[in-house]
């Protein structure tokens, strides 16, 4: 039995201003209509003996990433939520506890969540002959064969084959990222691949030898597993024990140290799409080079990305940009310099400034909120609720809410008080007041809210009752 484990943990601040930290790159839809996060399961339907997968991520996405397995099918073994990082080696550890307290002893097939690989079937088959070498107690791991001597990857040198005469190879180095004439070195001898960051292996081989290089790291996994807790689909760790483990990823904490260390070559249109650049190089070219999505307009320009996410995008004679525009920034970069655009969100958050955290339109496990103006002691937002869900019974200390139904039914409760607005109705909520907001219809609330205050934030909420066990 396979079963996959998902690293959906990431930030994605390369990609700014479409990835935000509370809604990173793995839970967008970067490269075809589903998001990263679901082609990644979605292309390993086929392969034999796949168990339901086992996810692990930020506690902050919790419910975007709930959503979107659902709306493929998908019904997760568990959500594993990370209340602190620690890099990949612990993440995998606490995966691979879970799955032995499930009973059995099942391989683990390890995939970040944010990678791209076109040829599915490569990879399935790739993931069957790993399979094979695992069960003999093989740590596998997936080396890119590569296009071009690329310097933003590691690189894994392969050793002797493994016994069988199969395509498998014992790992003779791994080797951090190299120099420019290094890495042609690399590819023109045909002995290395760039380091994908997957693995295959056994939950115990992988326990066991992780416990071998790096006791504290297991014995604080098993500390928060032990001591988590269920909370909807949710098992979340323990965060006083997590806190304290040490961080590290796969390759260092285990796969340079141990002696079992394998590689399986993979050549299936593969990438991490860590920038802008990467993604125009897996993008739909137009004919002069372009890549586009959403409403763009393009004249005499060449061998540009090119994204409008709210309004139309229109160019003029340029040449090797990335334009990015979305409801509230615009980026402009050279393509050979977009991996500088983590420092435009470094400074962002030394700010304080939303635009590093947040796009205007935020999600929330009942639907979703659009700040559509502002100005000092009042807010405008556009509220959707969906079918069925509703918003915590809360109060507001510092402000005052007026909302204005313009599309289904909503139940409002307001102190003692429970009654039904429908289109073109609207109610206040005075500051101070307990209340709540529903959608008992089947068709998604739709609402404007005006808030007045003398503070707006978010975190001017003092909840009672929460369907999703929000403190």
């Amino acid at each position: 039995m396979i079963v996959p484990v998902i690293l959906s943990g990431g930030a994605g601040t390369r990609l700014w201003p479409l990835s935000r930290e509370l809604y990173p790159k793995q839970l967008l839809p970067l490269v075809g209509e589903r998001t990263m996060l679901q082609e990644t399961l979605c292309r390993l339907e086929g392969t034999p003996d796949l168990a339901a997968p086992l996810v692990v991520c930020n506690e902050s996405h919790r419910f975007m990433v709930a959503e979107q397995l659902r709306a493929i099918g998908q019904v997760p073994t568990a959500i594993i939520l990370e209340p602190v990082g620690r890099n990949t080696a612990p993440a995998v550890a606490v995966a691979a506890i879970r799955a032995l307290a499930e009973g059995g002893d099942p391989l683990l097939l390890v995939l970040p969540a944010d990678h791209v690989i076109r040829d599915a079937e490569a990879l399935r088959r790739a993931v069957a002959l790993a399979a094979a070498e695992a069960e003999r107690g093989k740590l596998m791991t997936f080396g890119i064969v590569p296009t071009g001597p690329e310097t933003g990857y590691g690189y894994i040198r392969r050793g002797v084959p493994l016994d069988g005469g199969s395509s498998a190879y014992a790992v003779a180095a791994f080797v951090e990222k190299p120099a420019l004439e290094t890495a042609r070195a690399y590819v023109e001898s045909g002995e290395y691949y760039w380091n994908s960051g997957m693995f295959l292996f056994r939950a115990s081989d992988y326990l066991r030898q992780l416990e071998r290089f790096e006791p504290a790291m297991v014995a604080c996994c098993r500390e928060a597993v032990e001591r988590a807790a269920v909370d909807l689909d949710f098992l979340r760790l323990d965060a006083e024990a997590f806190a304290a483990c040490p961080g590290n990823s796969v390759d260092y904490a285990l796969m340079e140290k141990t002696a079992d260390a394998a590689v399986v070559p993979l050549d299936a249109g593969w990438s991490d799409v860590g920038s802008w650049s990467a993604l125009w190089e897996v993008g739909a070219r137009d004919a002069d080079g372009n890549v586009s999505h959403g409403d763009v307009l393009v004249h005499a320009s060449r061998d540009c990305y090119l994204y409008a996410g709210s309004r139309m995008l229109a160019t003029v004679g340029i040449d090797n940009l990335v334009v990015v525009e979305t409801a509230d920034a615009v980026l402009v970069a050279a393509k050979d310099r977009v991996q500088e655009v983590k420092e435009i969100v470094a400074r962002l958050k030394e700010q304080k400034r939303g635009e590093a955290l947040l796009h205007r339109r935020v999600n929330r496990p009942w639907g979703s909120y659009e700040c559509i103006g502002e100005a000092p002691r009042y807010q405008v937002k556009r509220i959707v609720v969906a079918p069925g869900a509703a918003l915590s019974l809360q109060r507001h200390h510092h402000r005052a809410e007026h909302w204005v139904v313009v599309r289904g039914t909503a139940r409002i409760t307001c102190g003692e008080k429970t009654f039904l607005l429908t289109e073109n109705q609207s109610t206040y909520i005075p500051l101070g007041e307990t209340h709540r907001l529903e959608n008992p219809g089947k068709i998604p609330l739709e609402l404007i809210e005006v808030q007045s205050g003398s503070y707006l934030g978010e975190d001017d909420i003092e909840r009672f009752e929460d369907t999703y066990g929000r403190a």
